[in-house]
């Protein structure tokens, strides 16, 4: 009686501390996967972060780069425009005035060849 007694009470202990190991494999998966689901949640979070600072700068640096080049082209083109219509006006008065004093030599010589 008393072996059989024995060989129960180790048979329910072994069952027992059986349980016990599955219980604690399954903490220990349930903690393993809270950690897993928490890490790749902050890594995803911080890379996205990075990412869309990364994507914001090269965005903004290429539509700086292409604004300002559109503004220099327009300034340019319309600071040419300007300067060329009014060294236009000077160089043509300028040869309106040697025009007419030449015209007006011109004709003063012939004036006194024809007299």
């Amino acid at each position: 009686m008393k072996e059989n007694a024995v060989i129960t009470i180790i048979s329910i202990t072994i069952i027992v501390l059986n349980m016990m190991m599955i219980i604690v494999l399954d903490i220990k998966n349930a903690i393993m996967m809270a950690t897993m689901a928490e890490v790749t949640t902050v890594t995803m979070a911080e890379i996205m972060v990075a990412t869309m600072a990364e994507i914001m700068v090269a965005t903004m640096a290429e539509v700086t780069a292409v604004v300002m080049a559109e503004i220099t082209a327009a300034t340019m083109a319309e600071v040419t425009a300007v300067t060329m219509a009014e060294v236009t006006v000077v160089v043509m008065a300028v040869i309106t005035v040697v025009v007419k004093d030449v015209a007006a030599v011109g004709a003063g010589c012939f004036n006194l060849i024809n007299n």
